[in-house]
Formats: C-alpha cells, structure tokens, sequence
C-alpha cells in the first residue's frame, strides 16, 4: 500500500494566500457596500447606525431608476461610445503595432517615445484644450466629443501592449507565408491577427472600462443636449445637493457595474493569456 501523503503547506505560502484574500476582501467590501445599499430601504441607509447587512431587502431604488424616462437613453449611448472606442482603439492600435514592430522608418524610436510621454499626461490636464478643439470642429453635444478623446488616450498602452505580441510572432512565419503565395494583406489578417488577439482582449478591456466610467469628458462636452448623456451623468439625476437620493445612486451605479462584469466574463480566457503575454514580454 501507499503511504499516504499529507500536503503541508509552507507558512510563506500561507501567509501569501492570506494576504491575498484580505487585499481581495478590502478591494470587493466598496462593491458589496454599493449593491448592499442599492437593496436596502429608505431608512437604513439614512440611518445614523449603517449595518453591513439588511433584513428588509427591497427594489424601490432600482424602480426609481429604471422609472427615469432618460436611463435607457444613458445607457445606449455609454453601450455606443464604449464600443466605438474599442474597435476603433484595437484596429487602429493592431495597425499602429505591426508597422512600428515590423517596419524600418526613421524617427521611428521617437515615436514610440512619445507613446510613452503620451501616457504620462493627466487627462485633467488636456481637457480644456480639448474643449475648445471640440467646439471647433462642431462636436460638442455629439458622442463624437466622447468617442475621439478616448481613443485617443486608448492608443498608446494599446500600441505599446501589442508591440510585444507582434514581437513576439516568429519573422520566419511570415516568410513561410509569403514563399506559400500569402500576401501581405492576408497575412497581417488571417495569420498575425489571431495570434495577437490575446492582447488585443487585454487592451479592449481598459479601453471599455475608460470610456464606459468616464464622467469628465460627459460633463465638459456635453452641455445642453442631454440625449447625448451617459449612464455616468444619470447618476446627477439622484444626487442633489440639499436632498440627495443615496439608494437611486447605489442602484444606478449597481446597474453600470453590470455590464462590465458581463464583459470580462465573456473575455475573461483571452485576456489572463493576454496579460500574462505582456508580463511575459
């Protein structure tokens, strides 16, 4: 017979682990804070002694917000702009890496510098600049305000992401393709686009979660028409300074939660492989 074996674990592996479920614990409570207050009653949440917990649940906040004639709207625009900008952002930033990684040009390592100094630029920085490059070229009010900062502001992490996936491809597989009859253009889609599709899940992801929270481009570009307005400006409709509706914010923001958890579950495969690519790299 064979002895059985017991598997003990280290205590700097114990620790570890449980460092990592306190960090996971601190890091999840906000989010649990939020649904739970989403849930709860009126008088709990205006209640001077706040309880981690409710024994009345109820959907009040939820109807209040789901009752505003404007949410649907809100949230067909956030779906718009969040998905212009990651198609545009990955195609454009796919391109972008391909030629920088597998082309000669001069200048072409200042360019990449720039792409760097790009990141280090706080957006509050630009936004009054962009502003007024908004107003003339006509977009404020438009989703267009939305969509064109963020791709913009998407594409150097993406093109500096892709560049090691591109990299990473064997140039004596493009060879191959090309003594096989491929041409350029069928390579660079039907070849060298799967193998990077990894990291472009990897950058959709920030580039999603960028535009669907952001809120000060919608403050600053979208001034009168509020039909242009996304789910982050739906949540002034519950806030008001002297009244403010604490379960309609927590219900609203509950339900912008859900479609990025919705949207990492679907690419949640590709994009472990694809950061573990770029840590890899």
């Amino acid at each position: 017979m064979n002895p059985v074996r017991v598997r003990v674990r280290r205590p700097g592996r114990l620790a570890a682990e449980a460092s990592a479920l306190l960090i996971a614990i601190v890091v999840a409570f906000p989010l649990y804070w939020m649904v739970l207050s989403a849930f709860k009653p009126a008088g709990e949440i205006e209640s001077g002694e706040p309880r981690p917990w409710t024994l009345a649940p109820s959907l009040d906040s939820f109807q209040r917000v789901f009752g505003q004639q404007e949410f649907g709207r809100y949230f067909l625009n956030s779906l718009v702009v969040a998905s212009c900008v990651v198609i545009a952002s990955g195609l454009i930033a796919f391109l972008a890496a391909t030629a920088v990684t597998r082309f000669r040009f001069r200048l072409r390592t200042t360019l990449l510098i720039m792409f760097l100094v790009a990141q280090m630029v706080p957006v509050e920085a630009l936004t009054i600049p962009l502003f007024f490059l908004m107003r003339d070229a006509g977009q404020l009010n438009t989703l267009g305000s939305l969509i064109l900062p963020h791709i913009a502001f998407s594409l150097p992490f993406a093109i500096w992401m892709l560049r090691g996936f591109v990299k990473g491809v064997p140039e004596a597989l493009e060879e191959a393709a090309y003594i096989d009859g491929a041409s350029r253009a069928r390579f660079l889609w039907q070849i060298l686009f799967p193998l990077v599709l990894p990291g472009l899940v990897a950058t959709s992801v920030f580039s999603f979660i960028s535009a669907w929270n952001d809120f000060l481009f919608a403050k600053s570009f979208i001034i009168s028409d509020t039909a242009q307005s996304t789910l982050p400006m739906a949540l002034l409709v519950f806030y008001k300074p002297d009244d403010p509706d604490w379960g309609g914010v927590m219900a609203a923001s509950t339900v912008m939660t859900i479609p990025v958890l919705v949207f990492f579950v679907l690419v949640q495969r590709r994009l472990v492989s694809g950061l573990g690519g770029a840590v890899k790299d």
